[in-house]
């Protein structure tokens, strides 16, 4: 992976997140029957750009990269395994969190969409130990510090080494005046159930807590002493194995180097394409439907792997959203649209829904629905234009509901068909938000006659007046009004503050319940993002800028 020491000043840099175990510098897996073991051992000499070191299993936006990719390739290519030991393999540190020098040194959006990454990477493991039976286990054979007590805390269960040195702690806002930036007072108080007056005391304590009091205050689960550690840490990894549904007997499928190809306008995928539109600020998100019939059964499925039209386009669509928010920060519209058979992608939607209890339809599905999320939780505004030719039907027309707006053409531009879409049941449970909703219940929230009448209409083809009546697009230009509308519409949204866009979008996403993950990127993000710039944290004077220096950060010490 090149290093562009660019991507963590002002200006952004390349950053590309296909890897794969080969190549990485900071991990390791080690599989052993139904047990993975997934080791951490930063190599410090290796950050992913210049001016600082990763000592003490520090981590930085390629370290994290790496942990991605691992927590992937586990879930497809090794069903065999039913729990996961996640460790280190330095001693007597387990990890010292998000590097504190590369955070100092980083733009003001480079922190914001690490930490954004960061978080989702920590939601997939928490998804896997809950739906794809690989159940994560945290063993700390070391001090785990920030970050790094974070990342434990994605786990399900949490074991330390008793050694009279070994501890867990948060010390962000002691030491850097920042807050716990990947979900780590959340998890605190709605998944470890913490007392929220002990809460508060670990959170400013920066030696934080050891011992019996770490397991009296639910910090982590259980104490070990390091004789018997290594014993017991494969014992509870066997016995949450054994709670696992995974397959017996079952092989993976490999997932190879995603295909790219760029030019300065243009990213290439098997069957998406990505075209940047810089004057306009905006991308255009283009996915194309299959060329191959569906496959005849799962035989075929499992066979056709990592190239099964529904995996590869989710893949594609993943690296694509991750690209666009690191590498292309000025375009602030991303616009979809899909082209295509209809018919043949509903083939393929029936296909996923009818074998929903095969493990690897069960992680397509999965995967889907991460991917999802990550477009819900885009910094971008978002659009989805429906055009003769389009193919928003099944897993397609899902975008439909993830976007801001839609736009339906009702009529025709040229010799095409006039543009229809499609339902499936799909959208009525597979794939559901941060909120624990469904794109449509949360579209239809208060208005259960709207989501009723929604179900009714599976498999129909609806066209645009028909999708407009039944609240499934938001406007229906006619073809004399279409191309001035979509001008007018994209030229007022260039016009607007991207900052309050963000913050009006972000609001409006996710209504309905509240949950860990909206939590973590509603209200932390939110404020993690204005504390990253408040000069308490990130002027000369403040505590990012002097840590390590030995010198006092001066505070403004007012309450805003």
């Amino acid at each position: 992976m090149p290093i562009d020491s660019k991507s963590m000043g002002n200006t952004v840099g390349k950053l590309d997140f296909r890897t794969a175990p080969a190549r990485y510098r900071h991990w390791s897996i080690s599989i052993e029957g139904p047990v993975a073991r997934l080791i951490m051992a930063v190599d410090a000499g290796s950050p992913f750009a210049e001016g600082y070191e990763l000592k003490q299993n520090s981590y930085d936006i390629g370290v994290d990269i790496e942990l991605y990719d691992a927590v992937q390739r586990l879930r497809f290519e090794h069903p065999e395994v039913r729990s996961v030991v996640m460790t280190s393999g330095i001693d007597s540190m387990f990890c010292a969190g998000a590097n504190i020098r590369m955070l100092g040194s980083s733009s003001h959006a480079h922190k914001v969409n690490f930490c954004k990454f960061t978080n989702e990477t920590r939601n997939s493991i928490e998804d896997a130990s809950k739906h794809s039976g690989q159940i994560y286990l945290a063993a700390m054979n070391g001090t785990a510090a920030g970050g790094g007590y974070e990342l434990a805390l994605a786990t399900e269960y949490l074991m330390l080494v008793d050694d009279g040195n070994a501890a867990v702690s948060l010390p962000e806002i002691p030491l850097l005046a920042v807050l716990p930036g990947t979900g780590g007072l959340t998890r605190l108080a709605d998944k470890r159930k913490v007392r929220r007056d002990l809460a508060d005391v670990f959170c400013t304590v920066e030696e934080g807590v050891k011992g019996q009091r770490a397991v009296d205050w639910r910090l982590i689960d259980e104490i070990v002493p390091r004789s018997k550690f290594d014993e017991r840490v494969a014992e509870k990894a066997l016995e949450l194995a054994a709670e696992s549904d995974r397959p017996e007997g079952r092989t993976g499928i490999q997932l190879a180097r995603l295909e790219r190809s760029e030019s300065e306008n243009e990213i290439r995928y098997p069957f998406v394409t990505v075209s940047l539109d810089r004057e306009a600020r905006s991308a255009t998100l283009d996915i194309q439907g299959p060329v191959d019939a569906v496959p005849a059964g799962l035989d075929e499925v499992h066979n056709q792997g990592a190239g099964f039209w529904p995996l590869a386009v989710i893949r594609a669509m993943d690296d694509a959203l991750l690209h666009l928010r690191f590498n292309e920060p000025t375009l602030g519209t991303l616009i979809i649209k899909t082209s295509g058979d209809g018919a043949r992608i509903a083939a393929y939607d029936r296909l996923l829904e009818q074998n929903r209890s095969d493990w690897l339809v069960r992680e397509i599905l999965l995967y889907m629905q991460r991917t999802y999320k990550r477009l819900d939780l885009t910094s971008r505004t978002t659009f989805a234009f429906v055009e003769p030719g389009s193919c928003f039907v099944g897993i397609l027309a899902e975008l439909l509901f993830a976007v801001d707006r839609s736009y339906m053409l009702n009529g025709q531009l040229d010799a095409l068909p006039a543009a229809n879409i499609r339902l499936s049941e799909i959208s009525f449970g597979a794939l559901r938000m941060s909120n624990g909703l469904t794109r449509l219940e949360s579209r239809f929230l208060g208005d259960s006659a709207g989501l009723e009448k929604a179900q009714t209409l599976i498999g129909q083809n609806l066209d645009a007046l028909a999708a407009l009546h039944a609240g499934l697009v938001t406007f229906a230009p006619d073809d004399i009004d279409w191309q001035e509308e979509i001008r007018l519409l994209l030229e007022e949204r260039a016009s607007f503050s991207p900052d309050a866009l963000t913050g009006m979008e972000a609001n409006l996403r996710f209504a309905g319940p509240e949950t860990m993950e909206t939590k973590i990127f509603g209200r932390l993000t939110a404020w993690q993002n204005w504390i990253f710039q408040r000069p308490n944290a990130a002027g000369e004077s403040g505590a990012l800028k002097l840590y390590g220096t030995g010198k006092r950060a001066r505070y403004d010490r007012g309450r805003i």
